[in-house]
Parts: structure tokens; C-alpha cells; sequence
């Protein structure tokens, strides 16, 4: 039995982590076991789906994509969605098909976003004492 092409990535964003599994197959992209279609909200359903508008239907027409999708909000985890999405087809392409495709995607990702392939480094800044946290501090009083 051949061994399956498959690469394994993952996308993160503040404390949601998506983590892509690409092999070849059909052009199915799911996510937490539903199709990429059904994520809510509607909203941001298009964000999820920017590595497939940039790149194009055919570039995912040969493979699927499996993400596990854990931590953090709605918002973050379809932060770490796109970019596991975007990783992930990179990383195939690294592996499978050629270098200079690889560049080629990724230059293209790069042009449109940078956050799709770099994962942004901010974080929460922890809460400290004497306020309510952060940087706000407790009102003053004197008398």
C-alpha cells in the first residue's frame, strides 16, 4: 500500500489553535468535522475562506483538508482557521510539487496578507494588581 501524501500544520491566533491535516483527495475542506460552508457566523464565513479566493478552486480541487479547531473565541479561531488553510497548501506544495509553485503561492498570500503564513505575536497582557486589569488602576479617594 503507497504511502498517503499528507502534510500536518497548524494556524494560531491569540489562544485558538486550527490544525490542518492536506492530503490528496476531492476538495474537501472541513472544519471540526463539518463542511467549511456551515461556519458560523456568516460573517466571518468569507475570512475562512480567503486562502481559497486568493489562490483559487483548482489549487484545492486535488486535496483535502481536515482542521481540529480549539481554544480562544469565534473570531480567533477563524483567524487560526484561514491560516492553517493557507499553511497547509504551502506546505503540500513544499512537499509534493515543486519549489517554485511553493513560491508562487506564497507570494501571492504574502501580497494579500502577511497574518495568512506569520501568526501574529500579540498576546494578552496580563492583569496586575491594584486595578481591574491591565492598565486601569482603582479610583483615588481622599476622603
Amino acid at each position: 500500500m503507497p504511502e498517503a501524501q499528507s502534510v500536518q500544520v497548524f494556524g494560531k491566533k491569540k489562544t485558538a489553535t486550527a490544525v490542518a491535516f492536506c492530503k490528496q483527495g476531492r476538495g474537501l475542506i472541513k472544519v471540526n468535522g463539518q463542511p467549511i460552508e456551515n461556519l458560523e457566523p456568516e460573517v466571518l464565513r468569507y475570512k475562512a475562506f480567503e486562502p481559497v479566493l486568493i489562490l483559487g478552486d483548482e489549487k484545492f480541487a486535488n486535496l483535502d483538508i481536515r482542521i481540529r479547531v480549539k481554544g480562544g473565541g469565534i473570531t480567533a479561531q477563524i483567524y487560526a482557521i484561514r491560516a492553517a488553510i493557507a499553511k497547509s497548501i504551502v506546505a503540500y506544495h513544499a512537499k509534493y510539487v515543486d519549489e517554485s509553485s511553493k513560491n508562487e503561492l506564497r507570494r501571492q498570500l504574502m501580497a494579500y496578507d502577511r497574518n495568512l503564513l506569520v501568526s501574529d505575536p500579540r498576546r494578552r497582557e496580563p492583569k496586575k494588581y491594584g486595578g481591574r486589569g491591565a492598565r486601569a488602576r482603582f479610583q483615588k479617594s481622599y476622603r
